[in-house]
């Protein structure tokens, strides 16, 4: 069989390579403006592709907005299900994630801004992942990992908002903590600070004489 002949200078085309181009694209838009000041030539123009590609994988901003809240989340629903369940890991591990993907950080407060009083975009699959991470939670005070005393709702509350506040307020946090929030030292120091704070979400262990 004859193989296809290639076109000297012209790229095959991949549909999921330009998909996770988009997306990646979207992801730094919606970070830098939010979701009603990101601009859809703004996203194909740092996708290298034009308008009507975009359209056609998703159809509106609104569906791309969607889609890159979904592809997130299912990221992070992975990364969720590989930790034991010890607060100590879980801390540290969210707060380094949180480090590592400032524009989703960022991404979440232009939505706080814009959109905190009204139904969230995709609300619906965000209420179900959220239990989902409720169930494990509940899971792991029936485990012994974390006290019972503790409603749940508020242990996931205080753990995003250990986790998130720095990478979330970093001008805070420089001015608490007297360096920025990319700073390695300080990394080190708050992912450290966690795996001990951790012992506060924990069932305490009574002596047994």
């Amino acid at each position: 069989m004859a193989r296809p002949v290639k076109t000297p200078g012209v790229t095959p085309r991949n549909p999921e390579r330009t998909r996770e181009r988009i997306l990646s694209a979207a992801l730094k838009e919606f970070a830098m403006n939010g979701f009603a000041g990101a601009r859809v030539d703004a996203i194909a123009q740092r996708a290298a592709i034009n308008k009507r590609m975009l359209y056609h994988y998703f159809g509106h901003k609104e569906g791309l907005f969607r889609e890159v809240l979904r592809l997130k989340m299912t990221e992070r629903q992975a990364w969720a299900e590989t930790l034991s369940g010890d607060p100590a890991e879980s801390l540290a591990f969210w707060f380094e994630a949180a480090c590592k993907d400032p524009d989703w950080v960022r991404l979440l407060e232009w939505e706080a801004l814009q959109e905190a009083d009204r139904k969230l975009i995709d609300e619906e699959n965000r209420r179900a992942a959220t239990a989902r991470g409720l169930k494990r939670i509940r899971q792991r005070q029936a485990r012994g990992q974390i006290s019972t005393k503790f409603d749940p709702r508020h242990v996931m509350l205080a753990m995003r908002s250990l986790t998130m506040f720095p990478a979330a307020f970093p001008q805070l946090t420089r001015l608490i903590m007297g360096r920025p929030v990319s700073d390695p030292t300080f990394q080190k120091e708050r992912a450290a600070f966690l795996k001990k704070f951790a012992a506060a979400f924990q069932r305490p262990q009574h002596r047994i004489s």
